[in-house]
């Protein structure tokens, strides 16, 4: 057997693959993902796992987890992946190559837009009251890749070179106290209030400030997006050992390991991973 492509047509290559699960103890799953590939045009969704070039298009990562009672969770994590991919056609025709100004601005109203829509919806329909959702979202541009978040989803780097950087800020009691070095990891895993969100979209919070941004890619290196119940289950070591210790084009195989040992580590919550990598053309 052949082995797979690791250069798309057309130009440098993104690989893909994204994973969700329910867990060991939920009835329900609260998390998304979304993966699509867009223009001026149109929107094209992604499969789960797959290889493309940046040719005709850019692409959007997210993942959502849900807040609320019954099934309003649910509802408001797939509620803001369909906003996302009404929003960026939009966006592409109005944002030209590497202006970030108008880059960043865009996102700042997309997070505006469904926050402001999750909390009518939460006064007009008292099934949706109290829904929310955290929301973390990379787009990839040639070259960079543009950020935004709310919540305690997260957003990781592992560069070519090495290492693994958390890009995004927990919106947490035990995020915050961890940036100031008062945790560490151990601790903010064990400490009583590991799950007081401080932000997250609608929830019946009538203020956000999204933290947004933008990070230099180079071929090698690889995103991570995940919902919190990735790191309840993994050390961040082992996330950085089970992405290094596979080709950065096989993404699905490694995805699949993630959230398998998440689960049996932990399993309390729902589990999604997408890994993007950014194949270096000898890989």
């Amino acid at each position: 057997m052949s082995a797979a492509p690791t250069q798309a047509p057309g130009g440098q290559a993104v690989s893909w693959s994204g994973l969700t699960d329910v867990g060991r103890f939920r009835a329900n799953n609260e998390d998304a993902f979304l993966a699509f590939k867009f223009d001026g045009r149109e929107v094209r969704l992604l499969g789960k796992s797959g290889l493309d070039s940046f040719e005709a298009g850019d692409f959007v990562f997210a993942v959502s987890d849900g807040l609320g009672g019954a099934r309003s969770g649910e509802f408001a994590s797939r509620f803001a992946a369909d906003r996302i991919a009404r929003f960026f056609p939009r966006v592409f025709r109005l944002s030209g190559a590497g202006f970030s100004g108008g880059i960043n601005e865009a996102l700042h109203q997309l997070f505006a837009d469904i926050h402001g829509d999750m909390l009518q919806l939460g006064r007009s329909y008292a099934e949706c009251a109290g829904m929310g959702t955290t929301l973390s979202l990379c787009w990839l541009r040639l070259g960079w890749m543009y950020f935004a978040h709310v919540g305690d989803s997260r957003i990781y780097r592992l560069p070519a070179a090495g290492g693994m950087v958390q890009v995004t800020h927990d919106h947490t009691h035990v995020g915050y106290l961890r940036r100031k070095g008062e945790l560490n990891e151990r601790q903010a895993r064990t400490h009583p209030r590991r799950n007081v969100l401080h932000q997250a979209l609608g929830a019946g919070q009538q203020i956000i400030e999204p933290q947004i941004g933008a990070v230099a890619w180079e071929p090698g290196d690889q995103f991570m997006v995940c919902s919190d119940g990735l790191v309840d289950g993994l050390w961040d070591r082992r996330i950085e050992e089970i992405i290094r210790g596979a080709p950065v084009a096989d993404a699905e195989a490694t995805v699949r390991k993630l959230v398998g040992e998440a689960v049996e580590g932990s399993g309390r919550d729902n589990v999604t991973v997408i890994l993007v990598g950014i194949p270096a053309a000898a890989q």
